[in-house]
């Protein structure tokens, strides 16, 4: 795994035109249906640029055509709008046990998803149950393989050497490749390498309920707790992809410091029932427990509040998010019971009389958010503008 190497570059045309391409497209896709005058307006491009854009995109079968709206005097105005089959992001979130795939459209409607184990997870046995997923996607689907513009592929952090103990990915032999080139190699599309996090992060961003804000922080709940950050619509990796390990900062737990991870995870939930002598082995068991509200079980979630609260002030005033989104492999009755009973600190930037939006929520994704985020990379690379940055 390579390091995160976010370069500022000069604006070439080439990059002008990828940029104002992407422009266009995300305001498409924000409007639903929108004319050239408007989209010109709203974007500062001349109505000629937009109509070069307008022009390609139609020849791409990425926007159709949509009908006529009057707008003021003289001809109706024609409106375009998304065309869903016009493109597909390909997802596969790697588990040390299983491998995860997902096909979405343009829109970021789920087409295709399936779960295959995988108990050799050399970086060849994974990449070849890779290559048949994308086969089975496209086939199952009927989509057209010209049209997917690209392939995530998520894997669980940290990566590479760091100096917290015990912290390793479980992947650990994966880390001196170059993923994105082997798996750029093996697919022969762009590729997207992330955590699961972050990922997760995007999913919410493109089909969930970070719809429409630009900045914001995810809290994901995989086997630990890590931290997905999006600023200005972009995730923000950090130097080596470890960006978000949040689950090893200390907060306060009943009169003693701990890490987040020890007191607010599945792994902390699944240890405290078994040490009440409770099987627990996926998110069914926690949602039954709930629902019946077994005492071992509450009295675990009124543990987790402190410490959660303490971790969520700290995201907010380093980072200043829109909102903080809880989700991941953690059953939504449990998510929502914690943001419920959370007491949030009134020492924080996020404390604002006059916010719009709440300072917790639950993100909409489900267990699946880390494999439709890995998808979710590529789509949302189409319709955000990245016009200093090049990876």
């Amino acid at each position: 795994m390579t390091a995160h190497s976010d370069t500022v570059v000069g604006a070439n045309a080439e990059r002008s035109r990828n940029h104002n391409r992407q422009v266009v497209l995300a305001r498409v896709r924000a409007a639903g249906q929108i004319g050239r005058a408007e989209i010109a307006r709203a974007s500062g491009l001349s109505t000629q640029a937009v109509s070069n854009i307008i022009a390609d995109l139609l020849e791409g079968g990425m926007i159709t055509e949509q009908g006529r709206r009057i707008v003021g005097r003289g001809l109706p105005a024609v409106q375009y709008g998304l065309n869903p089959c016009g493109g597909y992001a390909f997802g596969v979130e790697v588990r040390p046990d299983a491998i995860f795939a997902a096909l979405l459209d343009l829109s970021g409607e789920t087409l295709f998803s399936e779960r295959r184990a995988q108990a050799d997870v050399s970086l060849e046995a994974v990449t070849a149950t890779i290559q048949s997923l994308l086969d089975r996607a496209i086939t199952d689907t009927g989509s057209d393989r010209a049209r997917v513009l690209g392939a995530g592929i998520v894997l669980p952090g940290p990566f590479g050497e760091t100096g917290i103990e015990g912290s390793g990915s479980e992947l650990p032999d994966w880390h001196h490749i170059d993923l994105a080139r082997w798996f750029n190699d093996a697919l022969h599309l762009p590729i997207f390498v992330e955590n699961d996090a972050n990922a997760a992060a995007m999913a919410e961003r493109v089909k969930g309920v970070a719809q429409g804000l630009e900045t914001y922080a995810f809290l994901y709940f995989g086997t630990g707790i890590g931290l997905g950050l999006v600023t200005q619509g972009r995730l923000m990796p950090g130097s080596f992809g470890n960006a978000g390990e949040i689950g090893h900062i200390p907060v306060p737990c009943g009169g003693d410091t701990v890490l987040l991870e020890t007191a607010v995870s599945r792994l902390s939930v699944q240890r405290h029932l078994t040490n009440a002598g409770l099987t627990v082995t996926d998110g069914n068991d926690l949602r039954d427990l709930y629902t019946a509200k077994n005492p071992h079980l509450i009295d675990w979630l009124a543990r987790a509040t402190e410490p959660l609260a303490a971790a969520i002030t700290t995201v907010e005033n380093l980072f200043d998010p829109q909102a903080v989104i809880l989700g991941g492999a953690m059953p939504d009755a449990l998510l929502d019971h914690l943001i419920k009973a959370t007491q949030l600190s009134d020492r924080s930037v996020s404390n604002r009389a006059a916010r719009e939006i709440p300072r917790l929520l639950r993100g909409a994704s489900g267990r699946m958010t880390a494999t439709l985020g890995a998808a979710s990379l590529v789509i949302n690379r189409a319709f955000t503008p990245t016009i200093a940055v090049a990876q």
